[in-house]
């Protein structure tokens, strides 16, 4: 574990404490190996000067919900300590009531509310306390003889405390082992099963014994080649058809995981070599169902992952609801209700279907499963190391219920300000969409309106820049040339690979050939024109029907045109392909109608503020009509243009709740043209 200590930087906090707290909590936060997505936390007692002029001692304390690694001055609690001390004295108070009185010692009303543990920080005797959950300390602690272990590898240096839940029984479990010690001999605290805590009269000092202390864990676990690096992992198979059929059980599993959760869910599969090498282990079915590292991480992950049966993939998902609801009836005390029963993450090993295929972490949305992602990238290696020191041996299944349904646990689930604003309750929260020609125009307006509204978004394009057009979070660009059937079927691959699914498709990529009659066509335009127009779309909606099947309340809309029911003179290379593609959109719609995927079709028109009309492309198509391209521009009822927002907004509508009774339907978005009235 590397100090990453820069004096040099730290100098310039030295008048500054709460700064100076600020710096060395970042330091913690930036390693993985320490904290993982808000876990941990840190403080500083400084004497300040209150209103009324009399001097007293404030507790800093990080705020419940920010993340070390970026917590700024703002978002540390102050607290008076008098009051705190007093508090942990009373011989017994829930954990709501504790919140409560924190939040009343609270100098700021304005702050964030204190952690769950600032009682423990308050009755620790020492300025500076750093609290940390590191994997190698927790991981050793996870063993059969982890309590032994710790013992002889520390010696004196740390004060251990037996698990129990944090809170207020922490704290006074705390409180009655060290008011017979002389804390000022120790460096920290081991909080067995949980964390460890380090502590000093600098920020330095007390983030190098962390660091120190720390290391000396994993040296330990290094010494014993925890991690094998070889293993019988079996690549993941390259044939086509064997891709198609772990991709089909990926989407079938997300689908069925969501239906329980009651919310569409993203399904991020992880087959890198490390996930596999776990999944391929003999007995990875009964060291991945003991539990997690720590109960911190119980919020994300829940007490054990789904064991995918790639052959039952539908009946193993229902076992674990099933399991999940037993394990809850026989620790409930009555007065609790039942989470929703689905896995945050799987393991897939091997079976007669298919070698193993690594972790799946489930999320309704990016956050959620990049989330459990990590913890899960955490607790395989714990889980290897654990097993080759002794046995993985994490806390016993009443403690894990009593953590999972510890009332303020429950709070962090409703507590929206932890999420982005924008993924807030959001119509497409979960969802997976795939949109062609999204490099600019009616494609791009499209696939950024989908994010907008929560959905994982993945566009293609011919144009190679699609990659860094598409590169927001939640966005993926792949460069792909829609008349390609294979490059179409890797493209669709790649998205149920990336996410685990597909449930809306836009088949938006065209192009629009300049104006010629029939009788001066030549071959080359009206054939390029086919394969893109109409070939195109039938090919990847043929790639995707397998995976929409799988998916959460489907939908397809086509990108057609206004020329489909008003055709005009001089445009059949374009009109003749869009009509195509509208009656397989209505052949569509009946033949998925049964699998409850919704095929419906826009015909959008005066739309110009894409890349198709050009300057030419206008004075081209005005001259047919005999108009100028004001004139040409003004053709419709209204008299008014269309957005390519206002068309990507029907299209979100079309494939939402709005039109979720409809099918087959075709809808103008053209300012009213005449000859379609």
């Amino acid at each position: 574990m590397k100090n990453l200590w820069d004096q040099g930087v730290a100098k310039q906090f030295e008048e500054d404490s709460l700064q100076m707290r600020v710096y060395s909590s970042n330091l913690l936060g930036q390693n993985t190996d320490l904290v993982l997505h808000g876990g941990g936390n840190t403080s500083v007692k400084l004497k300040q000067t209150n209103l009324f002029g009399e001097e007293e001692v404030i507790l800093y304390v990080k705020g419940s919900g920010w993340n070390l690694a970026t917590i700024e001055a703002a978002g540390f609690s102050a607290l008076r300590l008098d009051s705190l001390q007093k508090l942990a004295k009373l011989e017994n108070i829930s954990d709501a009531e504790m919140i409560r009185q924190q939040q009343i010692a609270m100098i700021n009303p304005d702050a964030p509310s204190p952690s769950v543990e600032a009682l423990l920080h308050a009755i620790i005797p020492f300025s500076w306390i750093d609290h940390t959950h590191a994997d190698a300390v927790v991981t050793i602690s996870n063993t059969d003889k982890g309590e032994k272990l710790l013992r002889d590898l520390y010696g004196e240096r740390l004060i251990v405390i037996p698990y129990v839940l944090p809170g207020f029984k922490l704290a006074q479990t705390v409180l009655k082992i060290t008011e017979k010690l002389n804390c000022k001999q120790y460096e920290g605290m081991l909080l067995l099963n949980h964390g460890i805590i380090s502590f000093a009269e600098s920020a330095r000092e007390s983030y190098t014994r962390m660091i120190d202390l720390v290391s000396q864990a994993e040296k330990y676990l290094n010494k014993y080649n925890s991690v094998s690096s070889s293993s019988s992992f079996v690549t993941v198979p390259e044939n086509a058809d064997s891709q198609k059929q772990v991709l089909q059980t990926l989407a079938r599993i997300r689908r069925k995981v969501s239906e329980i959760r009651g919310s569409a869910m993203l399904a991020q599969l992880d087959n890198n070599s490390g996930a596999c090498n776990f999944a391929g282990l003999a007995n990875v079915k009964e060291i991945a169902t003991r539990g997690p590292i720590t109960s911190d991480h119980l919020i994300r992950t829940k007490p054990i992952p789904l064991i995918v049966d790639a052959v039952n993939p539908d009946r193993v998902v229902d076992e674990f609801a099933a399991e999940y609801t037993a394990y809850f009836e026989r620790n409930s005390n009555g007065h609790q209700s039942c989470l929703d029963c689905a896995p945050r993450w799987a393991v897939w090993p091997e079976s007669t279907a298919m070698p193993a295929q690594g972790t799946i972490s489930f999320g309704k949305n990016l956050c959620e499963s990049e989330i459990v992602a990590d913890i899960v990238e955490h607790t395989l290696k714990a889980i290897q190391q654990a097993e080759r020191l002794g046995g993985w041996n994490p806390v016993a299944e009443t403690h894990l219920f009593e953590a999972e349904y510890w009332e303020l646990q429950q709070a962090k689930l409703t507590n929206n300000s932890l999420l982005p604003v924008e993924m807030k309750a959001l119509e497409f929260e979960g969802k997976i969409a795939l949109v062609s020609g999204a490099a600019s125009g009616i494609g791009l307006a499209c696939a950024r309106e989908l994010r907008e509204q929560g959905a994982v978004v993945v566009g293609l394009d011919l144009n190679p820049e699609i990659v860094n057009i598409l590169s927001a979070a939640g966005m993926m660009g792949l460069e792909c040339n829609v008349t390609d059937q294979e490059a179409v079927r890797k493209a669709v691959e790649e998205t149920v690979r990336k996410f685990g699914g597909l449930d809306i498709l836009v088949l938006n990529a065209g192009t629009f050939p300049a104006g010629q009659t029939i009788e001066e066509m030549d071959e080359k335009t009206w054939s390029k024109s086919l394969a893109i127009n109409l070939t195109a779309p039938q090919q990847l909606l043929q790639a995707c029907v397998p995976f929409l099947k799988e998916g959460i309340e489907p939908a397809v809309v086509f990108m057609a045109s206004r020329n489909v029911p008003a055709p005009g003179p001089g445009a059949s290379a374009y009109s003749v392909p869009k009509a195509g593609q509208t009656q397989l959109a209505r052949i569509a719609a009946m033949e998925l109608g049964k699998f409850g995927i919704r095929v419906n079709i826009l015909h959008p028109d005066c739309v110009y503020d894409t890349g198709l009309w050009t300057p030419e492309a206008l004075e081209r198509s005005a001259k047919r009509y005999g108009l100028t391209v004001e004139e040409y521009k003004g053709r419709n009822v209204l008299k008014i243009d269309v957005k390519t927002k206002e068309v990507a907004r029907m299209v979100c509508a079309m494939a939402g709740s709005v039109f979720a009774k409809t099918t087959g339907a075709q809808i103008p978005i053209d300012g009213g043209n005449e000859r379609v009235i």
